[in-house]
């Protein structure tokens, strides 16, 4: 029904604003943190998540910050369908974006990451008018007016779901200014949108080739289309060629091959390729449709594009339900025949036909070929069959009249923006495929035949109420070839008087159109319409606009990112994004698509429940590159849920290491932490001991690294680095190396190590924070800190000052320590066993610096202090005077290692073992070799598995005869 002038307009939802002012937090309070003996043993994600989150979103942390100084820095999130469910394809999105945000936010910079949800026109009305057939009712039943009241109730009850598990990601998007496609403020961006393209002469009403889906009723985008390879039949049929004139009594045929012979009745020609010498003599003439009446006849034309080796070299072409045969109608200018109803049956032009289901259609058919005939044969052939994404039914390409938008004039300055450089696709393979897109665009079709949705601000003129009725009479949808475009009812009432008024009178009625545009149409005004627009003081719109990066998945690149950047010129002349990042799809760990008929779909939710939302983003953003799919490997998660561990027990090492400190001095110990930081490269070498200046050049050297990495959009790489950073060098290196000075009795050294633990920990803790924010911020919060919240604290300084020299020292000492660990495996030494060494050093810097750290040596290699260990410019004398005794590793030039065998084995033990390890391999060398002598084997076996066996003998002897040296040495070791 026409809707009364004035009356409220139910697509309307409530328009979203900001309510709050940026972050309520204190950052210079000083906190002694947590004692040690309070914490959990390991870290429980179960008890942390929640609690944090809700923290964080009650101080406004994920608002941006009105008195940050950088460049502002937002994100558009690609708003999920408001019927979603939370999948991996969204915890990949959210992970990358959420990163990005935290990083740009301890940066200084004002950071907006702006949530939202799309309407999903298809998807919300197929699953209430399944509400709907489960109470016995339909759509068309209760009315326009009365489905989107229960739509909205649908969406108000459900529609907050996935913004929920959203959260559960940890994602730090303002959720005070979420949108929803059809909230008030998007709705006047879609209106004004429309008006402005209407007016510019880009929007118009035309007759083409749509994906049309019967079930629902209504075209669907491409990208709503999926194809998938599935069995079917090849018909083969006799074409009636017809006779040269009335009197002739020939009888021809061309074979024709066909996967659709309900289409038959559609054709309006026969090609053949006009090089194919068995039908070029046929050109020109006629062929007979079958079961028309009366017969119709379509020519016989001649096309390249027709495969002479596929089927029989003969196609039938039914311009109006095949898109390649469109295509060739269009070219050669064959008339375009509709066979089919909207909901799929057959037409009033099929005949006896008429109103069978396509597919019954084509099994009745076939059987009146085979029954005249006409039929050949059939054969099974695999197909792409295109299915609808939302339904699953398969869709059947029509020719429609439909709303279209010319997409030239928009798709010139996107492509030049790509060309110059202004717009970077993250990976840069993608540019072509952007390029070829916006080179070759067509018109975009704008309107789909749903209820759900923004309705097409067209209103259709009509005279009175009569004709009115009679163009929605039957089938008709109360069009009318006199419209106007309005904002509302009212203004379509003045400019259909003003326009129309004189030809057809004061008692003129009007109709809005009843189709609602495309979902990817409001989505397409995302960036700027989130941001205020088309109100060109919004707040927001001035400061975030253009935003930053758009990131989505590669294969929305031109169904919604280039349709963005053209829309966006169209309506703010800009381009609404300065980077498009690209990821890919998340797999199982075969690398198969994760799909319900395969059973292999992981659930994000159930993976957070299990192992934590830090494990799940760290996994997600450390498993592959940018544009390539991930293998979702369940091991690697059990991996990175412990290395949540890993950093909590280093929270907890620290903590330790403070154990009965007044909360007086731990607050001291924070500005002590914080001076360390802004240390020169002389205070480093000067002030610190080897381990702590090495750890902090290696904090410093590693931020640049990672910091780099974010930059170039490479988050894998940055998170590899921290994640190596934290694990061998703080948690294996430092915090081992530590242990001597803050279990010693200098408390000076103690003191300063204490400083530089805390240092380094709250530093890594601010790298690692963006992939895995939970066990940072509880770890942070526990240890001695200034501020209330790590995820609003100033990112590492950048390019800090390092001592190489303290690095190169340490380095060395750590080659050292490997030396004598490799050492003690070939010799099996017990793992408590502490043995003596000389350390041999000729650069005398080197050497002093590593005798201030033998106690370090000591303590990470087990060495005997109480023993002759040192370290020297010479070898000790013995072992000059009886090299065997003593097991000498060379470890640079320059330096070397000497453990006397005495001090590290048992001579008789080890006989012992090598006589038995000596056994075992003459057993091996005599099967093997006895194998290896018989002709027989020789003669039959594989060459391959020949050489291999000789090679395994070779190996084996090789290993009898090291065994046999030790034990000779072993043996003189004890005679000694």
């Amino acid at each position: 029904r026409a809707r009364p002038a004035g009356s409220p307009d139910r697509r309307a939802g409530v328009r979203c604003r900001a309510t709050a002012a940026g972050p309520r937090v204190d950052n210079d309070v000083v906190v002694p943190g947590a004692d040690h003996a309070s914490l959990p043993k390991n870290f429980e994600h179960g008890d942390t998540e929640e609690r944090l989150y809700q923290w964080w979103e009650e101080h406004g942390c994920f608002q941006p910050d009105p008195n940050a100084s950088g460049e502002p820095f937002c994100i558009a999130m690609p708003p999920p369908n408001v019927t979603g469910a939370l999948h991996m394809g969204h915890a990949m999105f959210v992970t990358l974006q959420d990163i990005m945000a935290r990083v740009a936010r301890m940066r200084g910079r004002p950071t907006l990451w702006l949530p939202g949800s799309d309407h999903a026109g298809i998807a919300t009305q197929l699953v209430v008018e399944r509400s709907l057939e489960a109470e016995g009712l339909t759509r068309e039943g209760i009315g326009r007016e009365a489905f989107e009241e229960r739509t909205w109730a649908w969406k108000e009850e459900y529609g907050g779901r996935i913004a929920g598990q959203i959260r559960r990601l940890g994602a730090s998007c303002d959720w005070t200014r979420e949108r929803f496609t059809l909230d008030d403020g998007l709705s006047e961006a879609v209106l004004e949108c429309f008006m402005k393209l209407h007016d510019d002469g880009l929007i118009y009403k035309g007759t083409y080739m749509v994906n049309w889906a019967p079930k629902l009723q209504t075209a669907v985008s491409d990208l709503e289309v999926e194809y998938a390879d599935e069995p079917g039949t090849l018909y083969y049929f006799k074409y009636p060629v017809a006779p040269i004139d009335e009197t002739s009594d020939e009888s021809l045929f061309l074979e024709v091959a066909t996967s659709r012979p309900e289409t038959i009745l559609g054709d309006t020609a026969v090609a053949v390729n006009p090089n194919d010498e068995r039908f070029q003599h046929l050109i020109g003439r006629e062929c007979v449709v079958p079961f028309t009446n009366p017969p119709r006849r379509v020519p016989i034309i001649g096309d390249e594009y027709v495969d002479v080796d596929f089927g029989t070299g003969a196609l039938k072409v039914t311009p109006g339900h095949d898109p390649n045969d469109y295509d060739i109608g269009k070219r050669v200018g064959l008339p375009t025949i509709n066979i089919m109803n909207k909901d799929g049956t057959m037409n009033n032009l099929c005949g006896t036909y008429e109103n069978l289901d396509r597919f019954v259609c084509r099994e009745t058919l076939w059987k009146d070929m085979e029954e005249t005939g006409l039929a050949i044969k059939t054969e099974p052939y695999n197909t792409r069959v295109p299915r609808s994404q939302r339904g699953g039914e398969i869709i059947e390409p029509l020719v429609s009249e439909q709303w279209f938008v010319k997409m030239d004039s928009m798709a010139a300055p996107a492509l030049a923006a790509s060309e110059s450089g202004e717009l970077t696709i993250v990976p840069t393979r993608f540019e072509k495929i952007y390029r070829g897109w916006l080179t070759d665009i067509r018109d975009w079709c704008i309107s789909r035949q749903l209820w759900w949705g923004h309705r097409i601000p067209v209103y259709y003129v009509h005279k009175d109420a009569a004709a009115l009725a009679a163009a929605r009479a039957g089938a008709g949808k109360g069009s009318s070839s006199a419209y106007v475009v309005a904002r509302d009812e009212e203004e379509a009432y003045a400019k259909a008087r003003d326009t129309h008024g004189a030809a057809f009178g004061d008692g003129l009625v009007l109709y809005q159109e009843e189709d609602v545009l495309d979902t990817w149409f409001s989505s397409g005004l995302w960036p700027f319409s989130t941001l205020g627009w088309p109100k060109d003081d919004a707040a927001d719109l001035e400061k975030f606009f253009p935003t930053t990066v758009m990131e989505t998945g590669h294969d929305i690149l031109f169904f919604w990112v280039a349709r963005m950047a053209m829309l966006s010129y169209g309506m703010t002349g800009k381009l609404p994004f300065k980077t498009v990042f690209l990821h890919g799809l998340v797999r199982d760990e075969k690398g198969r698509k994760m799909s319900k008929s395969l059973g292999n779909v992981v659930d994000p939710l159930n993976v957070i429940e299990d192992q934590g939302c830090d494990a799940l983003r760290f996994t997600l953003a450390t498993g592959t590159a940018a544009g390539q799919d991930l293998n979702l490997n369940m091991d690697r998660l059990a991996s990175n849920r412990n290395f949540t561990n890993k950093i909590w027990n280093a929270g907890k090492f620290v903590l330790f290491s403070l154990s009965g400190m007044a909360d007086d001095d731990k607050l001291k110990l924070v500005e002590e932490a914080e001076a360390i930081g802004t240390m020169d490269e002389e205070a480093i070498r000067t002030t610190l001991p080897l381990p702590s200046a090495w750890i902090v050049g290696k904090l410093r050297s590693t931020t640049d690294h990672v910091t780099a990495a974010h930059d170039r959009f490479d988050f894998g790489e940055a998170g590899r680095a921290a994640y190596a950073f934290f694990y061998d060098d703080f948690a294996d290196w430092f915090i081992e190396a530590s242990k001597a000075r803050l279990y010693g009795d200098d408390e000076t050294e103690k003191r300063l190590t204490q400083a530089v633990s805390l240092h380094v920990l709250d530093q890594t803790l601010r790298l690692l924070h963006p992939f895995v924010p939970y066990v940072t911020e509880e770890v942070w919060r526990s240890t001695p800190h200034r501020g209330e919240t790590l995820m609003l604290q100033k990112w590492p300084t950048l390019n800090a000052p390092v001592d190489s020299t303290s690095i190169a020292q340490f380095e060395l000492l750590q080659s050292i320590v490997r030396s004598i660990r490799n050492a003690r495996q070939e010799y099996a030494v017990e793992p408590a066993r502490r043995v003596p060494a000389t350390i041999v050093v000729a650069d005398d810097a080197d050497r002093d610096a590593l005798a201030a750290e033998l106690a370090v040596v000591a303590s990470l290699a087990r060495l005997d202090l109480d023993s002759e260990t040192c370290v020297s410019s010479t070898p000790p004398a013995e072992a000059l005077a009886n090299p065997a005794s003593f097991v000498q590793q060379v470890v640079a030039d320059g330096v070397e290692v000497y453990l006397p065998l005495a001090g590290i084995v048992d001579p008789a033990k080890e006989s012992a073992r090598l006589e038995k390890q000596a056994a075992k391999l003459e057993k091996e060398i005599g099967g093997l070799a006895g194998r290896l002598s018989s002709p027989k084997f020789v003669e039959k076996a594989p060459e391959e598995v020949v050489r291999k066996s000789e090679a395994e003998l070779a190996e084996l002897r090789e290993r009898l005869a090291a065994v046999a040296a030790r034990l000779e040495q072993m043996k003189a070791l004890a005679a000694a």
